[in-house]
């Protein structure tokens, strides 16, 4: 068994369901401290987080994940226990094998080889960890941003685990994510007989016209990075439940996944004007979980691509698509920023695996481009 194989097992046998962390950052921390890191525990309320540091200079090369796994959902119905790590059909089976275990295993035998190799090596590794990924994300890479930020500390190049591997390990970078913007809408009426509809007034059917214009209108065309900025209603919610009401409110939700032609306020901006247009009394709650960000081809692009390129034969390609990360917090202090990991296909499902002939050379790759930027 290779060393990134037995530290994804030994991850993976923590149950650490969000936002717990059940030792594994200890277990990472002992490792790194091992190879000269000075390590900080940064924990926020009941999310545990740590930055480490080997070296003083720049550029600062940083790794950065998380160490809390989604709930299993029934355990009756995963082929073998989640916690308990399974060699089975060339694939490493368990509770965050994929998300992600296996990078945080292959970013600490990276940087072990690597230091080994050049233990005076230029600029800076660093480790930004948290317990907080897969949950609210309130105390974890976010806080710890703020308190880097607060005192100055800057990240020239980050790379996170995220599985971003699609059809074949290796076939894929993120080079930035989209924003999310989500919205509560409360259209109001007045609640009434069904029988006696003058006296009432139907927030669905007031509703109606002003969603219909929203899911028509065009937001943007997106560019060479993004794809067009997406508008969907996530829930509709309106009456007593009884056939002869109508109702005195509709609730609506809604969701934006928006690229960088637009900010949060020109979204909300527009949303304001078309219900506006309707004439409609609402009223209307936003939560914005991340702006757009994007990393521009550049040295740590060009660095992972070619790294890739060495270790598996593929040249990967560059996209944005997906949900958001904690990559989000961390581009306010990083110059450039990418997320690199194993295939994606089973991650949150039950029986989440990762190929097991893929997990050493995801280490090799993250070595490979210590070496070209820091080397």
């Amino acid at each position: 068994m290779n060393a990134t194989l037995a530290l994804t097992e030994a991850l993976i046998q923590q149950d650490s369901i969000t936002p717990r962390d059940e030792g594994c950052q200890e277990m990472m921390i002992a490792r790194l401290e091992d190879l000269g890191f000075i390590i900080e525990r940064m924990p926020f309320g009941d999310v545990s987080n740590f930055w480490a540091r080997r070296g003083h200079g720049s550029p600062v090369l940083c790794f950065a994940g998380h160490t809390d796994v989604v709930p299993t959902g029934p355990v009756d119905q995963w082929e073998s226990h989640p916690f308990k790590p399974t060699l089975r059909n060339q694939h490493l089976f368990g509770r965050g094998a994929a998300d992600m275990k296996a990078s945080l295993a292959a970013f600490i035998t990276a940087s072990e080889r690597f230091v080994a190799a050049q233990p005076g090596h230029q600029g800076s590794i660093a480790f930004l960890i948290t317990s907080d990924e897969e949950g609210v994300a309130t105390d974890g890479t976010v806080r710890v941003v703020d308190a880097l930020e607060a005192r100055g500390d800057h990240i020239d190049y980050c790379i996170v685990g995220e599985p971003t591997s699609s059809q074949q390990f290796g076939d894929t970078i993120k080079n930035g994510r989209r924003g999310s913007l989500s919205g509560h809408l409360i259209v109001h009426g007045i609640q009434g007989h069904i029988a006696y509809p003058h006296l009432a007034k139907n927030p669905i059917h007031l509703a109606a016209p002003a969603l219909a214009t929203l899911a028509a209108e065009v937001w943007d065309n997106g560019n060479d990075y993004f794809p067009p900025t997406s508008w969907q209603i996530s829930n509709i919610h309106a009456g007593t439940g009884a056939t002869n009401v109508i109702p005195g409110s509709c609730d609506i939700k809604f969701n934006f996944r928006f690229s960088t032609e637009h900010t949060a306020e020109t979204l909300k901006d527009r949303v304001h004007e078309i219900l506006d247009q309707h004439g409609i009394a609402y009223e209307l709650h936003w939560t914005l979980s991340g702006d757009p960000f994007l990393t521009a081809p550049g040295p740590l692009t060009d660095a992972i691509s070619s790294a890739i390129h060495e270790v598996t034969g593929i040249e990967p390609e560059l996209n944005t698509t997906g949900g958001t990360s904690d990559g989000r917090f961390i581009k306010r202090i990083a110059r450039e920023l990418v997320e690199f990991g194993p295939i994606n296909a089973s991650i949150h499902k039950l029986n989440e695996c990762v190929c097991a002939d893929d997990i050493e050379p995801l280490s090799y790759i993250y070595q490979k481009t210590l070496e070209k930027l820091l080397g």
